[in-house]
């Protein structure tokens, strides 16, 4: 039994695409590969066409894990979401009280995490910080240089 994941839009798009790819250009690959190595003779000495099984073993798997993934996504209406308190898909402004720094992260679902794009993981030890909190809260969040305090300073969404 799976768990619920929940997603932007593009995010489960970004899923179905790759699942597609696999499924349309992956799987029909490994197959010729496949096909050409047991036209080469003996199979039981034949590394190519054991490579290519394996390959295709490691393919299904990831294949069956995304259908899985896919099948228990939920979409999240961004639109219905709190603004008053930071959520998952919050575009949050906070402030480092140590050093005055003043941060703007966006609270994703972890499969669309990207911290080049200032977007974190909700299981990200800043993102559990700050889920629940609203603005003007001063919450203490231990990341792996030690215990930092911020102020939550704005809450958006996308």
């Amino acid at each position: 039994m799976s768990n619920t994941s929940y997603y932007s839009k593009e995010g489960l798009e970004k899923l179905k695409e790759e699942l597609n790819q696999l499924i349309s250009v992956d799987r029909p690959s490994i197959s010729q590969q496949i096909a050409e190595a047991r036209d080469k003779g003996d199979l039981s000495e034949n590394a190519e066409y054991d490579a290519a099984k394996d390959a295709q073993g490691l393919l299904e798997l990831k294949i069956s894990k995304l259908q899985d993934l896919i099948m228990n996504a939920r979409i999240l209406d961004e639109s219905k979401l709190d603004v008053s308190k930071v959520l998952l898909f919050s575009m949050v402004k906070i402030k480092n009280l140590q050093n005055g720094a003043i941060m703007k992260y966006t609270i994703v679902p972890e499969s669309e995490a990207d911290l080049k794009s200032m977007k974190i993981s909700v299981t990200s030890p800043i993102s559990k910080g700050l889920l629940g909190k609203q603005i003007g809260d001063k919450v203490e969040i231990t990341v792996p240089a030690g215990t930092i305090p911020f102020e939550i300073i704005e809450i958006t969404r996308l």
